[in-house]
């Protein structure tokens, strides 16, 4: 009987050890899961705070594009209405284009009709000329003078 008892110590013995194992075990497999839950809960942490600056980030760069949006159209209104007045400047110059053309052609014509005139003139003028000495031989007057230039006329005073 002392063999059976000396047996069923080294049983409970045994059993003690191998609990204390056991329970050592789930003592560091405890700790290493707190070690593991407060290294996940610091990543949440730094996690949400990242969160938090991104969303930050994205509500300004959602303004900024609707900003840029609104800038965009106002520019795009600018540039028709730049565009439109471009149009008309460019019709006016086409018109004036035109309209200097036809002043042009119109001042040549009437240079070259002024030329002619002055052609006649002078060839009028010399023709009179030769007509007044071929048709009134200059007459004197009884003082020398001559009688057309003074408006008298030959033989009377």
């Amino acid at each position: 009987m002392k063999k059976v008892l000396l047996e069923m110590e080294d049983q409970k013995n045994s059993y003690e050890q191998k609990a204390k194992e056991s329970l050592q075990k789930v003592l560091e497999e405890k700790m290493s899961a707190e070690q593991q839950l407060q290294s996940a809960q610091r990543s949440l942490a730094l996690a949400e705070q990242k969160c938090e600056e991104w969303r930050s980030q994205y509500k300004a760069l959602k303004e900024d594009w609707k900003s840029l949006g609104t800038q965009h159209r106002e520019l795009e209104s600018q540039l028709h209405v730049l565009q439109s007045k471009l149009q008309g400047a460019d019709s006016r110059d086409l018109q004036m284009n035109q309209a200097l053309r036809l002043l042009e052609n119109e001042h040549q014509e009437l240079q070259a009709k002024i030329e002619h005139l002055q052609g006649d003139r002078d060839l009028y003028s010399s023709d009179t000329q030769h007509l007044q000495e071929a048709m009134w031989p200059m007459a004197l007057d009884a003082d020398g003078n001559d009688c057309y230039s003074t408006g008298s006329v030959p033989g009377q005073q």
